[in-house]
């Protein structure tokens, strides 16, 4: 594809070989010379237990939205083994900071979904206590997050819980952004300062090929996971729809850096199956065929079969899951009915930390414009 405003647009390429993958698409065992994982049967379990729960979380988030129960929802349908395979290579002690798609991150920390609901109902910003679960508030600016868990990582490092070989105290920083983020001024920052300063920080991309309607063709003309070069930090490629590779990189790059060998920058190679949000139209600017050709690589499928070929997942564990995750659902239905209605003054409570003239001012003219907008609907109605 050529554009006559730009020049032609070279798409990245990626070498067949240089991906990690432990479970090819049909969920065949593969080794590789450099990662591997091995887990007890109830591990392997509890890691399909994350992803379909996650989806169905996704799953509802959509349809409250559309209902009208959320003002906005970002799914994460197809990125499950990115998300749970990051989140369980975390420490309690690690932290955790995602965007505003990483749900997998949250679930995996034991965040209560509820809490991630009521950020995009609008009444709060995110309902956990980042201090007590190690996860920090979701980023809906783009690259936002990537300074402030450098910042973080620096502060672990010079508070000396790295490199000291405690397995109960030695943390990292795990900091999640998408492909289009790599394009942030914000992104370039994060990277040189963690090389320079040797931070225990991973930087997990997850390049789901498209930045909202724009793909990686146009972002990149080299594997993302390149920029660690130029950075001075080591750069993987990941299968991110296999959770056991996902799973075995990370957690190989969180030992590295609690171990005090500074920043690793993962490029999870995935796909967003869904909208970029719930506000979003992805049949305007990629093709059915797309799609349909990532589907064959469900992350979840994926596993189901590698799991039954070894014996572990049985029928009695697939009902007993199906009926977890509709207790989920009806959980998270149900809780997200019984949150208030968002307060469209509390906007401006929290712009500054005292009140600001300007700000009080705004909220005054919003005030004003509601009550009339009620008055005006009340004397329409009377009519």
């Amino acid at each position: 594809m050529t554009d006559t405003a730009v020049g032609p647009v070279r798409a990245p390429q990626y070498a067949p070989d240089e991906m990690v993958q432990l479970l090819d698409r049909n969920g065949v065992r593969r080794s590789h010379p450099d990662y591997d994982v091995h887990l007890e049967p109830e591990e392997l379990l509890a890691l399909l237990r994350d992803m379909v729960l996650l989806r169905r979380l996704d799953a509802e988030g959509e349809a409250l939205q559309r209902q009208g129960q959320l003002g906005l929802w970002a799914g994460s349908r197809g990125q499950e083994a990115s998300q749970v395979g990051a989140g369980r290579a975390t420490r309690r002690q690690d932290q955790v900071f995602p965007t505003y798609r990483d749900h997998g991150a949250a679930l995996t920390r034991d965040i209560d979904p509820l809490h991630v609901l009521s950020l995009y109902r609008g009444v709060d910003h995110g309902g956990w206590d980042p201090a007590a679960t190690g996860v920090h508030p979701y980023t809906l600016v783009i690259a936002a997050q990537l300074l402030p868990a450098v910042g973080y990582a620096m502060g672990v490092q010079r508070d000396g819980a790295v490199g000291t070989g405690d397995p109960d105290r030695d943390a990292a920083v795990i900091a999640y952004l998408g492909d289009g983020a790599t394009s942030q001024g914000e992104a370039a920052e994060a990277l040189n300062w963690a090389a320079v300063f040797n931070a225990p920080v991973v930087f997990l991309c997850q390049n789901n090929q498209w930045a909202i309607s724009e793909p990686v063709s146009r972002q990149s003309p080299v594997p993302l996971h390149r920029r660690a070069e130029g950075a001075g930090m080591p750069g993987v490629l990941v299968d991110g729809n296999d959770v056991l590779a996902v799973l075995a990189v990370v957690g190989a790059a969180m030992d590295r850096a609690r171990a005090g060998g500074g920043p690793t920058f993962v490029e999870s190679f995935t796909y967003r199956m869904g909208a970029h949000t719930t506000s979003d139209d992805p049949t305007r600017y990629r093709h059915a065929a797309e799609v349909d050709e990532w589907r064959e690589k469900d992350p979840i499928d994926r596993f189901r079969a590698y799991l039954r070929a070894e014996g572990v997942l049985d029928e009695e564990y697939e009902a007993q899951l199906q009926q977890e995750a509709d207790e989920f659902a009806e959980r998270v239905r149900a809780g997200v009915a019984a949150m208030p209605d968002p307060d469209p003054v509390a906007m401006f409570d929290h712009a500054y930390a005292e009140p600001h003239p300007q700000v009080l001012a705004e909220r005054d003219e919003f005030l004003a414009a509601w009550e009339q907008h009620d008055r005006d609907a009340h004397a329409g109605g009377a009519a």
